[in-house]
């Protein structure tokens, strides 16, 4: 799907509405084909990315899980570790 679509579900502190709103974005943005929508669809555009926002963070809040919170800086460690090799700067 998307490469910037990042998992915001079990972390500690919990995900903010600005990560939940981008996540909301970069979906409409994948799913339409259009990153800056047209004067025309441009209500439809942001309703539907105001209503994936809002379902995305009921899913959060209704998610349970027995695993311990995931910290920021260990994803981002793991993410750059991964990118290092990935494209050969390591």
């Amino acid at each position: 799907m998307c490469r910037n679509i990042k998992v915001l579900h079990n972390f500690e502190p919990y995900a903010t509405s600005d990560e939940v709103h981008a996540a909301a974005l970069q979906y409409v943005r994948k799913v339409s084909g259009s990153t800056h929508p047209s004067k025309a669809n441009e209500e439809a555009f942001n309703r539907a990315v105001a209503e994936i926002a809002h379902i995305t963070a009921h899913l959060l809040e209704d998610l349970v899980t027995t695993a311990p919170p995931r910290s920021r800086e260990a994803e981002a460690a793991k993410a750059k570790a991964r990118a290092a090799v990935r494209f050969g700067t390591v």
